[in-house]
């Protein structure tokens, strides 16, 4: 499974002010530890909520480039807005990266699209609209579809995508946790070429014993089809968990990965 590390993310207090005062020792600390820690992506989310829109396109770019600058892993660019993501796909320079993301707009399909043409670097879609995060697991599937054909009229291959299911807390909405997991399965049964990603903490907030919920849900998630993961890397019950569905699956030849992973932890 493809990992993607989150805790480079403005949405938390300590990061939020390593960003402000453009601290690049506390970054890199972030950065390097993740990185240590196996990942395979570095999500960067510089999105304070204060200052300006060019604020935040300068804070996207000083980032990443503070961050290539030291450590070799690639990074999921990641933000809402498509002027902030360019901003970081040209710091990055020819570094590979992952672009987080459009949703199946007009609006956003036409300003993030052409960015994974132009830079030619894979994806994320989300599965919603213009009208928020469909309820049915059929309507998720539609804008899946949507994004999907959007690319291919761009010249963006399918196989460049990664769709997020998306994933809403079952503290909410106890029905949520199982749509999120047949929606992966669905969008793999309708678009197979492409992969499937999600933020796995969300499923679990608002909710006490985090880890339990959120490794239960990772297991099944990997069952389903998930390809990539948003997590928390430096946590290795979580990153155990991969390792073990994946085994379970048959992806891991002789078990080595599960268990030179348990031997070195």
């Amino acid at each position: 499974m493809i990992t993607i590390a989150e805790k480079i993310n403005a949405t938390i207090p300590s990061v939020k002010k390593i960003i402000e005062d453009r601290d690049a020792e506390k970054l890199l600390e972030l950065a390097r530890s993740q990185t240590e820690a196996g990942a395979d992506y570095l999500d960067v989310n510089i999105g304070t909520g204060s200052g300006s829109a060019e604020d935040e396109i300068e804070d996207m770019a000083w980032a990443v480039t503070t961050i290539q600058a030291e450590v070799d892993t690639a990074l999921c660019i990641d933000s809402a807005d498509p002027k902030v993501l360019e901003a970081g796909l040209k710091a990055r320079g020819e570094r590979p990266a992952l672009i987080n993301s459009t949703k199946a707009s007009a609006k956003y399909l036409a300003a993030v699209v052409p960015l994974a043409r132009e830079y030619n670097q894979p994806l994320v879609g989300l599965a919603m609209g213009e009208e928020g995060i469909p309820k049915t697991v059929e309507k998720r599937v539609e804008a899946c579809l949507k994004i999907a054909e959007a690319c291919n009229k761009a010249g963006v291959e399918t196989d460049q995508l990664f769709f997020d299911p998306l994933v809403l807390p079952v503290s909410t909405d106890v029905k949520q946790g199982k749509v999120t997991l047949e929606t992966i399965s669905a969008i793999k049964a309708a678009i197979p070429e492409a992969k499937t990603i999600m933020a796995v903490s969300n499923v679990s907030f608002g909710l006490p014993k985090r880890k339990i919920f959120n490794t239960a849900f990772l297991h099944m998630a990997i069952m389903a089809g998930l390809d990539a993961a948003i997590l928390s890397v430096l946590d290795p019950t979580l990153i155990g968990a991969a390792k073990t569905a994946e085994a379970v699956l048959g992806r891991d030849r002789h078990c080595r990965k599960y268990s030179r992973f348990w031997r070195d932890k």
